[in-house]
């Protein structure tokens, strides 16, 4: 595994004009991720995931920081020459028959990314990549001539992966990629994505409610809460030893099937709701929700700060 970075995002924020009031979606969040590994990305409906998942990809331009892909600003890239840099870069969306046009067979969707990026050679050339792409996300070549809304949910999905596989990319952002899908499917995509990341050293962002799922396919997990970073660790560490309220919260609000008596536990629902992206908290973001909260963090904003080794946390009482 190579020490360069293959991303680096750093200090990226994105704002919206809604009828005329500011919505802060991403503020100042910066991160690496090098081949191979995978990055998770957590957080409750509206705290930002999808919005920086998109900014690296350049699908949305960001209003502050800069996005650094092998090397290159993206920022500074010509349309032409983003388009070139895109054969590298793809994203896996949640609702795969929502990003498949229905007019087109399988084949020719997949087909289709290839002509556009004028890759893959000849006609038949194409035609024999795409079958070896369907092959190895597990679909039959018959499946080729199918349209995607003549296929289960989890063939669309793996026509999705298929699609930004055809490229051979070296980053790929999963949004959401199994939500809408049966758990043993759901199993099959993960066990796919493992697969295919063995296989090309690819890179993920895997952006998910699943905390479960995040946990086992994660390198580096980080927590979003309106549209910040809160807490950013190894996999295994944030979750034996989460430093925010947050991330506590979001864990205690797993069912887990204990092993033991011992184990058992209760399911703690989050508390409260979180308050509008139009008009965030003073002080800490979270305050409003914590049970620990203090004068300070009502009016002073915790710093993300390094609180043990590779650990970051946005709290004044992370320790």
């Amino acid at each position: 595994m190579s020490d360069e970075p293959l991303l680096q995002v750093e200090g990226v924020s994105k704002r919206f004009k809604v009828r005329g009031r500011t919505l802060h979606a991403v503020e100042r969040v910066s991160f690496e991720l090098r081949a191979g590994q995978t990055l998770g990305l957590v957080g409750e409906s509206g705290s930002g995931k999808s919005t920086l998942g998109r900014m690296v990809l350049r699908l949305l331009e960001t209003n502050e920081g800069r996005v650094v892909f092998q090397g290159q600003d993206l920022a500074k890239l010509s349309a032409k020459e983003m388009r070139v840099q895109r054969r590298d870069m793809q994203i896996i969306f949640q609702n795969p028959l929502a990003s498949l046009s229905s007019r087109m067979t399988v084949a020719d969707a997949i087909e289709d990314a290839m002509i556009i990026q004028k890759i893959g050679g000849s006609a038949t050339e194409r035609r024999k990549s795409v079958d070896e792409v369907l092959e190895r996300v597990g679909l039959p070549l018959s499946a080729g001539q199918a349209y995607p809304f003549e296929l289960s949910g989890g063939q669309q999905q793996r026509v999705g992966i298929a699609r930004a596989l055809a490229l051979r990319p070296k980053l790929v952002v999963c949004d959401e990629p199994i939500s809408a899908l049966d758990v043993s499917v759901q199993i099959q995509i993960i066990q796919l994505l493992q697969d295919l990341q063995r296989e090309l050293n690819m890179a993920y962002i895997f952006i998910s409610h699943n905390l479960g799922v995040v946990q086992f396919l994660s390198d580096t997990v980080m927590v979003l809460y309106l549209g910040e970073v809160v807490e950013q660790a190894e996999a295994q560490k944030l979750f034996e030893a989460p430093k925010h309220p947050y991330t506590r919260a979001l864990i205690n609000s797993i069912l887990k099937v204990p092993e033991t008596s011992a184990d058992k536990r209760p399911l703690v629902a989050l508390p409260g709701e979180m308050p509008s992206p139009f008009s965030p908290p003073s002080g800490c973001p979270y305050h409003p929700r914590c049970a620990l909260a203090t004068d300070q963090c009502k009016s002073e904003k915790p710093l993300l700060r390094q609180v043990s080794a590779d650990h970051l946390a946005a709290c004044h009482y992370a320790n």
